[in-house]
């Protein structure tokens, strides 16, 4: 992944992941994996970033985690959306949604 594209990747980070998790209870792998698919792989999630981004959020309480199994049977960590964290979703989409408009009126001009 370009460099540019990971900078840009920490700032949106947890609202991958809330809108990933909107979708249903997800572990780490499901998160980082279903957010590399729906990119094309343009977007590749690091443990390094992902897990303290999970850790941080289920402090915010924006997500809460439980104990379950994988699809392969596999004890995991199960992660799921909070009521709190569906309303910072709102509030992320609506800032991404002005920030792109704002920042295309100067890059892509008519």
């Amino acid at each position: 992944m370009d460099k540019t594209v990971n900078a840009l990747l920490h700032g949106t980070l947890d609202a991958l992941i809330l809108k990933t998790l909107a979708d249903g209870p997800r572990h780490g792998y499901a998160i980082a994996r279903w957010i590399e698919d729906a990119t094309g792989d343009a977007l590749q999630i690091e443990d390094g970033s992902l897990y303290p981004s999970l850790y941080r959020m289920e402090q915010r309480e924006w997500i809460q985690a439980e104990w379950g199994q994988s699809e392969l049977g596999r004890r995991v960590k199960l992660y799921r959306i909070t009521p709190k964290g569906h309303a910072r979703l709102v509030h992320e989409t609506r800032q991404w949604e002005t920030f792109t408009k704002v920042v295309s009126r100067i890059l892509l001009p008519a």
